[in-house]
């Protein structure tokens, strides 16, 4: 796995997961409004972890600066 987010995309990929899993933690989204935002935050969260995200792969996206000052030389 290749990094392909750049610092600011992890950013706002983690303030997301984090809000999302705060407002399921907090029941203010229950029932499937509630799962869903568990997923989706878990999902924000990995990718914020790791840089990776799997449907940047699949649609050829880079937002990492620095991949992309090393493709080029």
């Amino acid at each position: 796995m290749k990094v392909n987010e750049g610092k600011t995309d992890r950013l706002i990929r983690f303030v997301l997961g984090a809000v999302l899993l705060a407002l399921y933690l907090a029941n203010v989204l229950t029932g499937t409004w509630g799962t869903v935002a568990l997923v989706v935050s878990i999902v924000l969260l990995a990718t914020a972890a790791t840089g990776f995200c799997g449907l940047y792969a699949l649609l050829g996206i880079n937002t990492c600066p620095i991949k992309k000052q090393e493709q080029q030389s």
